[in-house]
């Protein structure tokens, strides 16, 4: 065993790490394709012991990823260089919640979906929700500024977070922002929320609670045509009305999540969205009319409002759900995260489609149609020879799409090691060599989640071991 992983052991204890081949492969992938094995798994209880197996991987030069539930899909959480994964499921408290200031801190392993639960005696609740809320962690929220169904209202994870206390990559405990908004000075904590976990690791957040909203109305409006529910979405937003949510289903994925979930979804339709108002009571009433009217302008063959809390639930069951509801048809999907303009979500759907039929392969399409953060899910079979391929593919060609049509290749995602040979479409090369030089401040050895995010200008470093990829490892 050489000499840093029995530093390491030694800050964690025994019963604080992983290392055997068997255990290693439930940490080499996410929620995506892409695959690569630690070589140690430790699991630190404290900001004092991350910053002590920081300063071991700075000492041996051996590259260190954070993560959280691994719910992730552009493969942030993974070790693609190998060496030093660092788990935060044992940091896993609530440390504070704070009703009359309307803050919570807790550590990086909490569970989204706990913090809402923790408010919620007091009338409160942690806005960004994730489809993945109640498995997905804080600090995998905050490294890739996550979103989630209700981001049209509230906003992402970035507009929740008010400070941080993050390890440095020499193994300094660093304190940003705080309980107040608007913090003086340069902000660090906007700059690390995002940043994919290549800067320093997060170990607290401190997190802005919302008071529950005095009224809630969900309405499913059902179409005949994908282009007529397309632009209902636009319709809404030129009667200057803001839902707290507006989610689509096409028709493919209709039938897959009914048959998994029964949440009443119609199985015949080509389409339906999925609307929900929030506020005070007499401005929700209003707005319900007004979105009744823009779906009826917008040729809905059918609106239906939530009678009561149990039918809003089965509702929203279904989105929140549908994911898993793939598996029953497909046996490996590829979910991708483009974002395109709201009047633009029409001719992009179209534009997947035909990329469906050149591929030969199925694509469904569940999505924030809100905010036109698009989430086309290709139904892929790895075991068949160049299925993964054509695949990725497939994909890399609607992100593309996107960004020609005034978008961009991530909403909600990230880039990790999915999305890093496009970053160049993004971005012009005098940006992307800033966030190098920004990279490079904060890790100027890049041991903090390297191959990721930022495409190199030279051939990558030696990885201490190939990645595992299905379809191979992506280009650096």
């Amino acid at each position: 065993m050489p000499d840093w992983k029995q530093e390491l052991i030694r800050i964690v204890g025994e019963r604080g790490y992983l290392d055997r081949p068997e255990d290693l492969r439930l940490y080499e992938y996410d929620g995506g394709v892409d695959k690569g094995r630690p070589e140690i798994v430790v699991f630190p209880r404290s900001a004092q012991d991350v910053s002590a197996i920081v300063k071991v991987s700075r000492r041996h030069g051996v590259p260190i990823v954070g993560r959280g539930a691994g719910t992730g899909l552009s493969g942030g959480a993974i070790a693609r260089s190998g060496g030093i994964l660092i788990s935060f499921a044992r940091m896993n408290r609530i440390l504070e919640i704070d009703p009359f200031n309307e803050r919570a801190v807790v550590e990086p392993g909490v569970v989204n979906l706990d913090i809402s639960a923790a408010a919620a005696p007091y009338g409160y609740f942690f806005a960004p929700d994730p489809s993945s809320q109640r498995a997905c962690t804080i600090g995998g929220n905050v490294a890739e500024n996550a979103g989630g169904p209700h981001t049209l209202a509230y906003g992402v994870t970035a507009n929740h977070v008010l400070g941080l206390e993050v390890v440095l990559p020499d193994g300094e405990i660093l304190r940003t922002g705080g309980f107040w908004p608007d913090a003086a000075g340069y902000d660090l904590t906007g700059l690390i929320t995002g940043s994919e976990g290549a800067l320093c690791l997060v170990t607290k957040v401190i997190v802005r609670l919302m008071r529950k909203p005095e009224s809630v109305e969900t309405f499913l409006a059902i179409y005949d045509s994908v282009d007529d529910c397309a632009t209902t979405v636009s319709e809404i937003t030129a009667r200057a009305i803001t839902p707290a949510a507006v989610e689509m289903l096409d028709g493919s994925m209709l039938q897959m999540v009914e048959e998994a979930v029964h949440a009443g979804y119609p199985l015949g339709a080509a389409g339906v969205l999925l609307i929900e108002l929030e506020g005070v009571r007499e401005a929700v009433a209003e707005q319900a009319a007004q979105v009744r009217q823009a779906c009826a302008a917008c040729r809905a063959q059918e609106i239906r409002q939530a009678r009561n809390e149990q039918e809003r639930q089965l509702l929203w069951k279904g989105r929140k759900n549908a994911f898993g509801a793939i598996g029953r048809v497909s046996p490996f999907y590829y979910v991708h995260d483009g974002v395109v303009p709201r009047t633009k979500i029409a001719p992009t759907l179209r534009y997947i489609e035909d990329v469906s039929r050149r591929s030969g392969l199925a694509i469904g399409n569940i999505f924030h149609a809100g905010d036109g953060n698009m989430h086309p899910i290709i139904l892929f079979d790895a075991r068949r020879p160049g299925d993964i391929e054509k695949a990725q593919k497939a994909g890399f060609d609607i992100l593309e799409y996107c960004v020609d049509s005034g978008g961009s290749i991530t909403g909600e995602h990230g880039i990790g090691m999915e999305k890093i040979h496009l970053m160049d479409r993004q971005f012009s090369q005098e940006s992307l060599e800033m966030m190098r030089r920004l990279k490079m401040t904060f890790d100027p050895a890049r041991l903090f989640n390297p191959g990721k995010l930022l495409p190199e200008r030279q051939p990558c470093p030696e990885l201490r071991q190939p990645p595992v990829t299905p379809g191979g490892s992506l280009p650096c």
